[in-house]
């Protein structure tokens, strides 16, 4: 028999381990640990630095999604963390990068962009208002949170459904600078709470690990520890 479906909308932090991106069917993933505690398995859906503006985006385009949507028991909104995330330079100019031909200049921009994007988070944490700008603001962030919310249990009403609080993180590239992160909380406690979501908080989870050092060099993904923790409160969640 089938087991039941854990439909995971996420971002990196779903699939990448303490050393390097893991297939998505590795069981020390949290979203595996969580089904796995279930009696389920997990479909992830994510990418490298998803907003929930990607997650709505797969779940609207992907067919993939499409077939697992009606067979999920629960769902779990992975996403918003990445949204927090200085952004000095605009995110679509960060996306385009890839597209630049010749690939000359597309090393070069992507060279000067990794170089310039720590320096100017640092610079826009102390003199812009709010820290200056990140991935996508937490009004954007919450909207399409809610898309993905409504549009699941449109099809599969009452489905539980978790979603994430952004978690901290003190990655070099990125200054190691965070202001993002307490505005987008406050909004998606504001939304989970109106719409009834239950919320999974990585930051009481994940915040001795990551900025003690604990998890990827990188500063932001996290240590198998990390992804245990993460995992069991996400099916005591679930299970309750």
């Amino acid at each position: 028999m089938d087991r039941p479906v854990l439909l995971v909308l996420g971002d990196s932090l779903a699939f990448h381990g303490p050393q390097r991106p893991e297939p998505a069917d590795d069981p020390r993933l949290w979203p595996n640990v969580a089904a796995a505690a279930l009696g389920a398995r997990a479909e992830i859906v994510a990418g490298a630095g998803w907003t929930a503006r990607h997650a709505w985006h797969a779940l609207t385009s992907d067919p993939r999604v499409w077939a697992v949507v009606p067979k999920a028991e629960a769902l779990v909104l992975g996403v918003g963390g990445m949204d927090t995330l200085p952004s000095p330079l605009p995110t679509a100019l960060r996306e385009l990068i890839p597209l630049l031909r010749p690939d000359r200049l597309r090393r070069r921009a992507r060279a000067a962009y990794l170089r310039a994007q720590p320096v100017l988070a640092k610079a826009f944490a102390v003199a812009l208002p709010g820290g200056g700008p990140v991935a996508l603001p937490p009004r954007l962030t919450v909207r399409y949170l809610e898309r993905c919310r409504s549009a699941v249990q449109a099809v599969r009403p009452g489905l539980p459904v978790v979603a994430v609080l952004p978690p901290p993180h003190r990655a070099e590239c990125y200054g190691s600078v965070h202001p993002g992160r307490l505005p987008g909380e406050r909004a998606t406690r504001a939304w989970a709470h109106a719409r009834g979501v239950t919320l999974l908080d990585l930051p009481a989870l994940v915040t001795d690990h990551v900025l003690g050092g604990h998890g990827n060099p990188d500063g932001m993904h996290w240590g198998w520890d990390a992804h245990a923790a993460v995992g069991r409160e996400c099916a005591r969640l679930l299970g309750r």
